[in-house]
């Protein structure tokens, strides 16, 4: 590939993050209703639980080691997990129930009312992240959702959602990691107070 091609596409895909990010300032109002949701959560003794798919599941567990780690500031950890990084709980419940279950029974068995599932996923469609949402909302848990596209059948499914209104996979999973981040942010000037 010569140079200028790499150039090229370098410079295309800065001008849509960039556009892309510009269209995310909608989300403040939702970004509050989450931090001010997890906050809550954390500092009343509950947890995060965290999933998504391929890349969403990445940014499920790059969020869980902010909660249970630090993200700028020094503090103590808070429980948090992601529930796509289990191998044995995932290939026994995809095995024996199949994959579209495999979220939903790690949230029945793990979470208790006051806790907080966040979901992701590019395209809203992903049957396991719906299932997780259902129940989610069974048993009483905050439920927050970062969606891609036009928020696919996932929309409204969540307490909260931050919709990024883009088609390009790797646009919307740059804009969730933006938003996710300053979700921590957020939570943490509550938590470090």
């Amino acid at each position: 590939m010569p140079l200028e091609q790499a150039d090229d596409i370098l410079n295309a895909n800065i001008a849509d993050a960039t556009r892309t990010f510009a269209n995310l300032s909608v989300h403040g109002p939702a970004l509050g209703r989450a931090a001010k949701m997890l906050a809550d959560c954390l500092m009343g003794g509950h947890k995060l639980l965290a999933c998504g798919n391929g890349g969403s599941s990445a940014d499920a567990s790059h969020i869980v080691a902010e909660v249970v780690g630090r993200f700028v500031d020094d503090r103590r950890g808070y429980p948090a997990i992601a529930l796509s990084e289990p191998t044995g709980v995932m290939t026994a419940v995809g095995n024996d129930y199949g994959f579209d279950h495999i979220f939903s029974r790690q949230v029945e068995a793990l979470g208790q009312r006051g806790d907080v599932l966040l979901v992701i996923s590019t395209s809203g469609n992903s049957a396991n992240v719906l299932r997780a949402l259902e129940a989610a909302d069974k048993i009483g848990l905050g439920t927050i959702s970062l969606l891609g596209k036009d928020g696919g059948k996932a929309r409204g499914a969540a307490a909260v959602e931050m919709i990024v209104d883009e088609s390009v996979t790797a646009r919307v999973q740059e804009a969730h990691q933006l938003l996710y981040h300053s979700l921590c942010q957020a939570v943490d000037q509550v938590l470090c107070g």
